[in-house]
């Protein structure tokens, strides 16, 4: 595990070096657009533009992402594996995060539920989905605030619950 570990960070390191000293403006606003606002106003918007499948798609956003929330605190919450920039004495990351532990990573979490949710009711922006979500993930490493591992876990996560929500809904 320690090797993993020291992996992890080593990658991290690397990664976040990307950004040491450049303009991080467009990483953040990436990372802005995984912070939920945008799931609603696509689900509402779809629900109101979109008769064939954006009343089911909001439903089953908001039930996908009831679910999905309250996990997701409860395994950041248990975990408690502290952010880099709160675990590193010498570093400093490009923006404030909300809370003090990283694993997994909410908004790859989100992003990765709603890459599903757009994928299954939309197969023709799967892949525009799926890479606008990695990037979500991405992003929250280049601004410091997770470490890699925390973003494949929020992206398990995401898909974890997905595949859920089709058995339950």
């Amino acid at each position: 595990m320690k090797s993993l570990t020291q992996h992890d960070e080593a990658l991290f390191h690397w990664l976040f070096n990307l950004t040491n000293n450049r303009d991080c403006r467009w990483i953040k606003w990436l990372s802005k657009t995984g912070d939920g606002h945008l799931y609603l106003t696509l689900g509402v918007m779809l629900w109101w533009l979109e008769p064939k499948n954006g009343a089911l798609f909001l439903y089953s956003g908001l039930l996908a992402y009831m679910l999905e929330i309250p996990i997701y605190l409860l395994l950041k919450k248990s975990l408690k594996r502290e952010r880099p920039c709160h675990h590193m004495s010498h570093f400093s990351a490009h923006i404030v995060p909300s809370d003090k532990f990283s694993l997994p990573s909410g908004h790859t979490a989100a992003a990765f539920l709603m890459a599903s949710l757009l994928a299954h009711f939309y197969p023709a922006l799967s892949a525009v989905a799926y890479i606008w979500a990695c990037c979500i993930g991405g992003s929250r490493v280049l601004l410091g605030v997770h470490y890699p591992s925390d973003i494949l876990a929020g992206a398990l996560l995401g898909l974890i619950i997905f595949g859920i929500s089709l058995v339950i809904f």
